[in-house]
């Protein structure tokens, strides 16, 4: 069996310090660092036999410039070539949805199953939110309650609301 490697590397956020974890140059999961045992999961769920390496500087330098325009206030367009998203089709579409969402608004998560061709998907189109293993990037804080209030955010609901809050205030387009 083949040995998986992912190196880790870190990224000061005004949310938190995040960890961003690097798979051939490519992007395979961001969250914040306190949900590391998070990341451990979903990304043994997708690779088998990973060795995990702390290397500073790993992370593609498309995807720091990203956030650091991001947290600066500038939306730059994402890094798809630096990311590999891996997971069901159902998966990959969800979350190719939710690069949909504009920054400064938000969806809820009926609204994004009605925009993805499936109306009646809406639990499954959450817990695919659920799994999306690169947090930001791809952003599933966007996606809200039906009636307008913030639900599960992995990274937390104060964070959730920080990102939207920075989202709706700062960015404009880079």
């Amino acid at each position: 069996m083949m040995t998986t490697k992912i190196h880790v590397s870190r990224f000061p956020s005004p949310v938190g310090p995040l960890s961003l974890a690097t798979m051939d140059n490519q992007l395979v999961h961001l969250d914040f660092e306190d949900n590391e045992a998070r990341m451990h999961t979903l990304q043994g769920r997708r690779f088998r036999d990973i060795h995990w390496r702390e290397q500073p500087g790993s992370a593609p330098a498309a995807v720091i410039e990203w956030l650091e325009a991001y947290f600066d206030g500038v939306l730059q367009p994402l890094p798809l070539s630096h990311i590999r998203l891996t997971g069901t089709e159902f998966q990959q579409q969800v979350w190719q949805g939710l690069t949909g969402i504009p920054a400064g608004q938000h969806r809820s998560y009926g609204a994004l199953a009605e925009t993805l061709g499936n109306p009646r998907a809406v639990r499954a189109v959450a817990r695919a939110n659920a799994l999306n293993p690169v947090a930001i990037l791809i952003p599933c804080h966007r996606v809200i309650g039906a009636n307008g209030t913030l639900t599960g955010y992995a990274g937390g609901l104060e964070r959730k609301a920080w990102l939207l809050d920075h989202e709706a205030a700062n960015l404009r387009a880079g």
